[in-house]
């Protein structure tokens, strides 16, 4: 299966926020849209970092609440891991595990074009299983 598939399923739009908005903006932003992680970007397409509720918690552990008025890009992830919508549904669960990330930004010719959360492999994973199930039960009863 393709990442475009999971892709089809969710909203249109990527929420983003720009580098040197604050991280009380970015906290703001995530409670605002009930999600966990932003991608890092000045003008909505280029990936420059993501951020999420775990940059967010690790820093305040570390430099305290200080951090609530610094820029995003001095918390966020610049080793951004992408994926394509052509790219397998496996590697990127593969990938997704390997390194330990929640949430990877998906690109079109270069561009930011969705994102895919764990929650969404899983939720297309169970959708998946139970189609499988309704076809082996009617297979056995037929």
């Amino acid at each position: 299966m393709k990442i475009s598939e999971v892709v089809r399923g969710k909203g249109d739009g990527v929420i983003t926020i720009a580098p040197d908005a604050s991280v009380g903006d970015l906290l703001a932003l995530l409670a605002e849209h009930r999600i966990g992680a932003v991608v890092v970007s000045a003008d909505g397409s280029a990936v420059h970092g993501i951020v999420s509720e775990r940059d967010v918690v690790r820093h305040l552990h570390s430099a305290g609440a200080d951090i609530l008025s610094g820029p995003v890009s001095a918390i966020m992830t610049s080793d951004v891991r992408t994926a394509g919508p052509d790219s397998d549904l496996d590697e990127l669960e593969s990938t997704m595990t390997e390194h330990r990330i929640r949430h990877v930004p998906i690109l079109v010719d270069g561009r930011l074009a969705a994102i895919v959360s764990i929650g969404d492999v899983v939720k297309n994973r169970i959708s998946n299983l139970q189609a499988e199930r309704e076809q082996l039960i009617g297979y056995i009863q037929s």
